[in-house]
This record gives C-alpha cells, structure tokens and sequence, in this order.
C-alpha cells in the first residue's frame, strides 16, 4: 500500500470513529432524558399514592374519584395539595416524556451534523404536537367516567399484574396495553372506556422505561424509528378522524384476522437467528438505515441492512391508522412490519418498537386525557409496575437470541388476535 492509499485509510478510519463517538453521545443524550423522564414520574406519582391512601377513604357513592382532567384544572388542583393532582401530574410528565425525546432526537441528529434527519425528526415533532393539540381539542370532549377507585389491595394487584405485562411487552415490542385492557375489564371491573385510557399510558411507560436501556446498548436503530414515525403518527391522526365514523366491532374483527394470517410467515421462519441474504434497497441507502449491535447472545457484534422500506412504511401507516381507530399502541404491526417485510434481526424489531410506540400512543393521548379516561388511581399502579416491568425486560433481552424472541412473539401474537376477535364479535352483539 503507498502512503497516499495509507494516509487516506487512516483519514476514513478516524472520520469513522469520529461519527461512531458523535452516534454515541446521541444515543445517551436520548437514553438519559427518558430515563430521567420516568424516575421523576414515578417519584411523583410515588407521592400521590403515598398522601392518597394514608387520608381516610370515604365510602358508598362518595368513594367515586374526583380528579382534574384538564392542564387548566391540575393547577389548581395542586395548589389544593390534592393527592389526585399530584398523581395526575406524575402521569402529564410520563405522557410528556415521549414528545421530549423527540425534541431531543433533533438535538441529537444535530450533534451527529445528520441534517437530513434533523428534518425527518423535526416534521415527526410537528406531527405529534399537531395531533395533541388539535385532535385532543377537537376529540377530546365527552361523559367523564365516574369510576369508584381501587383500594389499597387491588391497587397493589393492579401493579403487580402489571410488572408482567411491561416485562412481556418491552420483550417482544409491545405497549402492553393489550394485556393491561382484559386484566383491568375482567378482573378489577373497571369500565371499557377508562381501561382503554389506561393502555395508552401503559404503552408509554413500557416504550420510555425500555427504550432508555435499549438505545442506550445501541439495539434500537434511531434512523429507522424516526423515519417510519412519519407513516405512524400522520396513520394515528387518520385514525382519530375516521374512529368517529367506522364501527369499532368490525375493526377489532378485521384487524384479529389480519394478525392471525400474519402469523403464518414468522411460524415459517421461527428458528431463524439473522436474516440472510438481505441487501440494502435504495431508500435504506439514501436515508442510511443500515447498522449494527452487540448481540451478547452471539458474543458478536451483528451488522444488518434493510429491504423493501416502502412496504414497511406503508405497514407503519396501517398500524398508525389501527392504533388511532382502536385506542391500542400497535406494537404487533409494528415488529411485524419490521422483522417480515424489512427484515431487520428480531431483537432489532422488537427494541425499535417499543422506542417507537410511545410516539404514537402519545399522539392520541391528549384526547383520552381530556376525556378523563386515564383515571390517575387506575393508570398510577399501571404506569408504576409496567416500568419496573419494562426495565426488567430490558436487562433480560440481552440473553435471549432472536429465536427464541420469535418464538416468544408468536404466540402472544396468537393470542391477542384472538382476543381482538372476541372484543370485535362483542361490540358487534352489543350493537356498538
């Protein structure tokens, strides 16, 4: 080799190093805000609960909860001392942790001197801040739901059926709203509308309590994220629009049958480790979605690249557009569009949905806040044990390989097709 060819090597292999330590200070800069984000949630609600269950608990008709369901009414509320205020603005901080990182990311692509995405991240923000504002003002309207609220057991219940469900769902990439919404309807007979309004906030604390460690360890692919939380949040806000004119029933039934036939090419592929054979298209190209991670699994570092981008944004599209129609975070569609149709490694697909679907659940939170469906006495032992859930789950995702997250996945994906075939049948019956 001459020195010329010498000298321009190194020249590439210190510019390599050089983006590789700005892709770096990325990362952490997101992981510690969300985490950040969720330690001071948590600490807050902490306090509510706390104030909450040590005053005397009135009985009878005068048990059902007050609590203010407007930023107007949580001021003062707090001002009151309030524990049902203090626990509603531990909850506004973790609804507000997702739409953070995005700003953040911004910072972030900045940093890495990645204009282009400085662009996709900020048009994802304008989305999102358009779909709070507008939609909860316009949607956000309705019969407050007078739901009496847990005692101390069932409270303490509610939390730790909900570790599970955060430690499943930051497993396999989804909100773990689709757990919470049957274990709170069945077990706890909390009312449709408020276990819906819960899920949402069960679908943040599952994407901000995993994603911080995820990104953190460099298995989230940020590029992919951002550029498919175009297709996700603009899907959200059709959604919203259309949910005031489609029966839900036939929705929930659609939707089963869809998951059921997207079984059948993951059950094909089960025992697969990498992808195989899969070379960049032109859009993974130009928009630089091809990466890699530490697999500590494989004890190696495992570089990938990504196909067929159109089909998996327009897959992102439909599962924007069912999460807005169903009130769900659409982490199944989400993983599914990333592991079949873009073959991304399992472990990538699932991590970058759970970074991924606290963005769009965040999309429509504003109008189930408004609404008063996210009951703070509810959505608290939700949002405390899917967190400590989700963080689990994020320490124990490393030892798995991406079989063995496949064969997990499967059958979760099973199930809840089915369940969405019976909610679909009943609201249908119900005449809904």
């Amino acid at each position: 080799m001459s020195a010329t060819q010498s000298a321009s090597q190194s020249q590439e292999d210190a510019d390599r190093e050089r983006q590789m330590s700005l892709v770096r200070q990325a990362e952490l800069i997101i992981s510690h805000v969300l985490r950040g984000g969720v330690l001071l949630s948590a600490a807050v609600i902490l306090v509510g609960v706390a104030l909450y269950y040590s005053q005397p608990q009135p009985g009878g008709a005068a048990a059902t909860l007050t609590y203010p369901h407007s930023l107007g009414a949580v001021i003062p509320s707090l001002a009151s001392g309030s524990p049902e205020g203090i626990i509603t603005l531990g909850l506004l901080i973790l609804l507000a942790t997702p739409v953070i990182r995005v700003a953040v990311s911004i910072i972030a692509f900045a940093l890495e001197h990645d204009w282009m995405y400085v662009g996709i991240t900020s048009l994802v923000l304008a989305l999102l801040l358009a779909s709070i504002l507008v939609l909860g003002s316009v949607f956000g309207h309705g019969a407050l739901e007078r739901q009496q609220p847990p005692n101390l057991m069932n409270f303490a219940l509610i939390a730790l059926a909900s570790i599970i469900a955060g430690l499943v769902g930051s497993l396999v990439g989804l909100g773990g709203g689709v757990l919470v919404v049957p274990l709170l309807t069945l077990a706890f007979a909390v009312y449709p509308e408020v276990a819906v309004g819960v899920s949402i906030v069960s679908v943040i604390a599952t994407s901000s309590g995993a994603a911080a460690a995820y990104v953190k360890d460099h298995i989230t692919n940020l590029r992919v994220g951002m550029f498919l939380e175009i297709a996700t949040t603009i899907g959200a806000i059709a959604g919203a629009f259309l949910a005031t004119v489609i029966a839900p029933g036939l929705l929930f039934i659609i939707f089963g049958v869809v998951l059921l036939i997207s079984a059948l090419p993951l059950i094909v592929k089960i025992g697969e480790e990498i992808p195989e054979g899969v070379t960049n298209d032109r859009w993974a190209k130009r928009l630089a979605l091809a990466s890699n991670y530490p697999d500590e699994k494989l004890g190696r570092t495992i570089d990938y690249q990504v196909t067929r981008v159109p089909a998996g944004f327009g897959m992102m599209s439909i599962a924007g557009l069912l999460s807005g129609l169903l009130g769900i975070g659409s982490g199944t569609f989400k993983v599914l569009a990333m592991d079949t149709a873009m073959r991304l490694p399992m472990k990538v697909s699932t991590t970058t949905s759970n970074f991924m679907i606290g963005v769009t659940a965040a999309a429509s939170a504003g109008i189930y806040f408004q609404r008063g469906d996210i009951n703070p006495l509810y959505a608290a032992p939700v949002a405390l044990g899917v967190l400590v859930g989700a963080t689990m789950g994020a320490k124990t995702l490393a030892r798995f390989s991406n079989s063995t997250l496949r064969k997990l996945f499967v059958p979760i994906l099973a199930a809840i097709a089915i369940e969405m075939l019976i909610r679909g049948v009943g609201y249908l019956m119900s005449g809904h």
